[in-house]
């Protein structure tokens, strides 16, 4: 495919050029215009079945139900077979994680992936897709004060509260390669939307704003989270080589031929044993870390070997993301996280605490290494 060629280049080695102000939650809405919908208000609006997780900030629409792949633990998994292949792929023993999100230089305009929240009036506008036959092709709550990521992959990320007519409140709306032109005609490389409250997944092989076909939001660090001290979440990650393979739960692959590197949707975990002092890592940083030896890492895109994402906001310090380049690659693995999956089209996975998980993926007592 043309989106294949695409997406191998380096898309993540730098976010540069960003024009765009994030400010306070990282959070900017949509000006108010006429609306050519009726919403309803999302105060009362709940998930119809299964759990549902913790609220995105300035929402009450959480990132997937808690249910969802994206926050599981994986502790207790095994080491999948290719991991030490795979990290060699990667470059992994002479190789730092790279926070890929922070102050720029510029106070205004952070590094990072922007998103916002939509406002009650916002007026949806159809986009031009150039991969249109994998992309949802409706109207996107797209405006002139929409956040779009600088650089090469020009993410535009919306999370719409609301009821409107073409879409269940919680809708998150994704974008790649987004430019809004002057005459107001949106045009994007491709776009994927996900009922929030829903572990629904894409159609099998479908791309969406990143290469594996997944959302890009519920897999980015947050500020908010990581002030709370608790992110119980997976984190999206890229990768210089991947394969022509994809595994549950992304939908698509981006790669080349050659088995050695990972294929998108590969999990890592941070070894239990890997610490950094207090002294080198504030509670910033121990929360990070503690979320990648419980929740991991997802391979989602091609780009810099082991950057992973975050929100764009102003608040990120250097020292709380500098503290973070001390993780050495060499001390993740990655794990088979196979027996998690309930169904390939569901995102749903088996939880530590049920007898299913016990049957299919062992005891959940304990925690393991690499």
């Amino acid at each position: 495919m043309v989106r294949k060629s695409l997406q191998q280049r380096s898309r993540r080695t730098a976010i540069l050029g960003v024009t765009l102000t994030v400010i306070g939650l990282a959070l900017i809405a949509a000006p108010v215009a006429s609306s050519a919908t009726t919403r309803s208000s999302p105060s009362t609006m709940r998930a119809s079945a299964g759990v549902v997780g913790p609220d995105l900030p300035g929402t009450n629409c959480p990132a997937f139900p808690a249910d969802n792949v994206w926050n599981t633990p994986i502790s207790t998994l095994p080491v999948d077979a290719n991991s030490a292949t795979w990290l060699a792929s990667m470059s992994s023993a002479t190789t730092y994680l790279h926070p890929d999100y922070g102050p720029s230089g510029d106070p205004h305009a952070p590094y990072g992936i922007p998103w916002t929240v939509v406002r009650k009036n916002t007026v949806f506008t159809h986009v031009t897709f150039q991969y249109a036959s994998e992309s949802n092709r409706r109207a996107y709550p797209l405006t002139a004060s929409t956040p779009i990521e600088g650089g090469l992959d020009r993410h535009a990320l919306m999370v719409d509260p609301y009821r409107s007519a073409s879409s269940a409140p919680c809708t998150l709306f994704e974008t790649y390669d987004t430019y809004f032109h002057t005459s107001g005609r949106l045009t994007a490389g491709s776009g994927a939307t996900w009922n929030l409250r829903s572990n629904a997944l894409r159609p099998a092989g479908f791309t969406s704003a990143d290469a594996a076909g997944l959302a890009i939001l519920p897999g980015l660090v947050n500020y908010n989270e990581v002030a709370s001290h608790v992110m119980d979440h997976a984190i999206r990650f890229t990768a210089d080589c991947t394969q022509e393979s994809y595994l549950w739960p992304a939908r698509h692959e981006a790669g080349q031929n050659n088995s050695s590197c990972p294929p998108m949707g590969a999990r890592f975990r941070l070894n239990a044993s890997f610490t950094l002092p207090v002294s080198q890592c504030s509670a910033f940083c121990q929360t990070v870390l503690t979320t990648m030896k419980t929740y991991g890492l997802i391979l989602a895109d091609n780009g810099s070997n082991w950057y992973f994402q975050g929100t764009a906001d102003t608040r990120w310090t250097n020292t709380e993301v500098d503290q973070l380049k001390a993780i050495p690659a060499n001390q993740l693995a990655a794990v088979d996280e196979s027996c998690l999956m309930i169904s390939a089209n569901s995102g749903q996975a088996l939880q530590p605490t049920s007898a299913g998980f016990q049957t299919k993926c062992g005891s959940p007592t304990g925690t393991s290494g690499n």
